[in-house]
C-alpha cells in the first residue's frame, strides 16, 4: 500500500490498527457486521450493547474507528486501555498505528517500541525509519521482511516513496503472478508507470481495474493525467467529466498530502482555488497562491510551460494581471486551442482595460459550458460595450433567463453604456431595472441617460426618430419630473420638425 504523507497532527488523538484478540463470545449481530466490513454498523452495535468500558469492547470500538478511518478516537480508545492495570498486549502496536496515520511519527515511533515483536511491528517500523529519516534503522528493519505479501507490499511502498519506482513495479507484478484477484496492485503498477513516463503502458494497465471498477474517483484521476500527458487538456477534462462537480470531496482527498514533486503542488494549488473562489474562502485562495508560486519560481520549473502557467495563475490571484499576461503570452502558441487558457487570457486582458485583445480571446472559447458562465457573459459583454458594440451586449443580456446573474448583468450594462455615452442602450437598461427594482438610483441613471440621448439627437449624433421612444420610456416612471423633462423635448421635437 502506498501510505499517508500527512502532516504531524498537533495532538493526540484517535485510533489504531490490527484485529483485537477476543475468547468472549460476540453476538452474532456484531460477528454479521465485521464479516461484511460494515464498521459503522459494527461500532453502532457496540455503542449500544451495553458493554461499554469493558475492556474487550473497547478494542473492537477501536478496531472499528480505525477502519472507518477515525484515528483520532481510535487512538483515545488505545490510550485510555494503555492506562488500564493489565493492558492487552497489541494496545500498544495499535496505538502506534494510530499516530502514524495521524503523521505523529515520533510518537508512533515511541508506542511501537513498547510492542511485542511481530510482522505488523516490523513493516511499521519500517515505514517510521523513512518518515523519520533514519537509513540506519531503515536498511535494520529492511532485512527483517519475509516474502510474504504483507511484507513485500511494505517494500513496494517505500520503494515508490523514495521515487524507485521499476524496482516498486517488479514486487507488485510478481505479487500479482499469485494474486490475479488483487485489482488494486494494477493501480499501483499504472501509477509507478504514470511516474516514469510510460503514459500509454500506464493507461493500458490502469483499464484492467476501471474495467471492474469505473466509477473509482483514484483510477479516473489518473487516468485523466494519462490523458493529458499523451494527448491535451481538453482530452483530460474529458475523461474528469464525472467528477468536476466533486471539489469538497477532491479537497477532503488531497488536503493531508504533502507534496513533493511539481505535479502534487500543482493538484493541491487547482483545488484550493477551485474552493476558495467557489465558497469564497481567502485562506484558500492563499494556499493556492502560494503553492503555485512554488513551482513558478523554482529553478527546474520556471522556463517549463506548467511552471509558467503556474506564475500566471499566482500572479492572476494576486491581481498583478499585467504580469499575468507577460507569462501566459510567453506560452500563448502551445495553447491556441485551449479554451481554458484563452478563458484565463482574455480575463486578464480585461482587467488591464485592453478591450479589444479581450473581446477577440473571448470570443475563441467554444466549450459550451464556459460560454454559459456567468464571469464569461459578463466580460464579454463589457468587451462588446467598450469596443462600441452596445447592442450585442444588450443581445447577451436578452438570451438569458430571468435570474440574480441576469439581474446583475443589466446593472453592469446599464452604467458601462452610461459611462461610455450608450445612452439608448443605458436608458433601455435602467428602465428594466426600475421595473423590477423601483427606487431613485435606477430612476436617476433613466433619468440622466434619456436626457444623454437627447442631448445626442439634439447634436445630430443619433436618429431623430429615436426621441419618440425616449418618451414613450419616460411616460412608465411616475415622477414628478418626467413630465417636464418631456414638455422640453416634445418643445424641441416641434421646432425641428420631429414627429413625436
Amino acid at each position: 500500500m502506498i501510505l499517508s504523507r500527512a502532516k504531524p497532527a498537533t495532538h493526540a488523538g484517535t485510533a489504531g490498527h490490527g484485529k483485537p484478540q477476543h475468547g468472549a463470545k460476540q453476538a452474532p449481530r456484531l460477528e454479521e457486521f465485521l464479516a461484511a466490513r460494515d464498521y459503522t454498523g459494527a461500532l453502532t452495535v457496540l455503542e449500544f450493547g451495553g458493554g461499554k468500558g469493558d475492556p474487550e469492547t473497547e478494542l473492537w470500538v477501536g478496531y472499528c474507528a480505525f477502519h472507518l478511518g477515525d484515528y483520532r478516537r481510535a487512538a483515545s480508545v488505545y490510550e485510555a486501555l494503555g492506562h488500564s492495570k493489565s493492558p492487552a498486549p497489541q494496545v500498544a502496536l495499535n496505538l502506534a498505528c494510530c499516530y502514524f496515520f495521524l503523521g505523529m511519527y515520533p510518537e508512533a515511533y515511541r508506542a511501537a517500541e513498547q510492542a511485542e515483536e511481530c510482522g505488523l511491528r516490523t513493516r511499521l517500523m519500517f515505514h517510521l525509519a523513512h518518515k523519520l529519516g533514519d537509513e540506519a534503522r531503515l536498511m535494520q528493519f529492511h532485512q527483517l521482511l519475509e516474502d510474504v505479501t504483507e511484507d513485500q507490499l511494505c517494500l513496494a511502498a517505500i520503494h515508490y516513496l523514495r521515487s524507485h519506482y521499476q524496482e516498486a513495479i517488479d514486487i507488485y507484478k510478481k505479487l500479482l503472478l499469485d494474486h490475479r484477484d488483487y485489482l488494486a496492485l494494477n493501480v499501483y503498477v499504472a501509477l509507478c508507470y504514470y511516474k516514469l513516463d510510460y503514459y500509454d503502458v500506464s493507461q493500458e494497465v490502469l483499464q484492467v481495474y476501471l474495467q471492474a471498477h469505473p466509477d473509482s474517483a483514484v483510477a479516473i484521476n489518473l487516468k485523466a493525467c494519462n490523458h493529458f500527458r499523451l494527448y491535451n487538456g481538453k482530452a483530460a477534462e474529458n475523461e474528469l467529466r464525472t467528477l468536476l462537480d466533486d471539489i469538497h470531496e477532491a479537497y477532503a482527498l488531497i488536503k493531508d498530502l504533502e507534496p513533493v514533486v511539481p505535479q502534487e503542488y500543482i493538484l493541491k494549488a487547482v483545488v484550493n482555488a477551485a474552493l476558495g473562489q467557489e465558497i469564497g474562502s481567502r485562506e484558500h485562495l492563499k494556499a493556492a497562491q502560494q503553492l503555485f508560486q512554488v513551482v513558478g519560481s523554482s529553478s527546474s520549473e520556471c522556463d517549463t510551460i506548467p511552471g509558467r502557467q503556474c506564475m500566471a495563475s499566482c500572479l492572476f490571484l494576486q491581481r498583478q494581471f499585467e504580469d499575468v499576461l507577460v507569462y501566459l503570452g510567453s506560452i500563448r502558441s502551445f495553447f491556441s486551442g485551449d479554451d481554458a487558457f484563452n478563458f484565463n487570457y482574455a480575463q486578464a486582458q480585461a482587467a488591464k482595460g485592453n478591450f479589444r485583445e479581450a473581446e477577440e480571446a473571448f470570443l475563441l472559447v467554444q466549450s459550451d459550458k464556459l460560454r454559459a458562465d456567468y464571469t464569461y457573459i459578463s466580460h464579454l459583454a463589457r468587451c462588446y460595450v467598450m469596443n462600441k458594440k452596445p447592442q450585442a451586449a444588450w443581445e447577451l443580456y436578452r438570451a438569458m433567463e430571468t435570474s440574480s446573474e441576469s439581474f446583475g448583468l443589466l446593472q453592469l450594462l446599464a452604467n458601462d453604456c452610461y459611462r461610455m455615452g450608450h445612452f439608448w442602450l443605458a436608458a433601455k437598461a435602467f428602465d428594466v431595472l426600475e421595473r423590477l427594482d423601483p427606487g431613485p438610483e435606477h430612476w436617476e441613471g433613466k433619468r440622466g441617460a434619456c436626457v444623454g440621448v437627447f442631448q445626442r439627437v439634439v447634436a445630430g449624433r443619433t436618429p431623430r426618430e429615436t426621441l419618440a421612444e425616449v418618451i414613450q420610456l419616460l411616460r412608465g416612471t411616475a415622477n414628478s419630473q418626467v413630465e417636464h423633462i418631456i414638455r422640453v423635448m416634445k418643445r424641441w421635437a416641434k421646432d425641428n420638425r420631429v414627429n413625436v
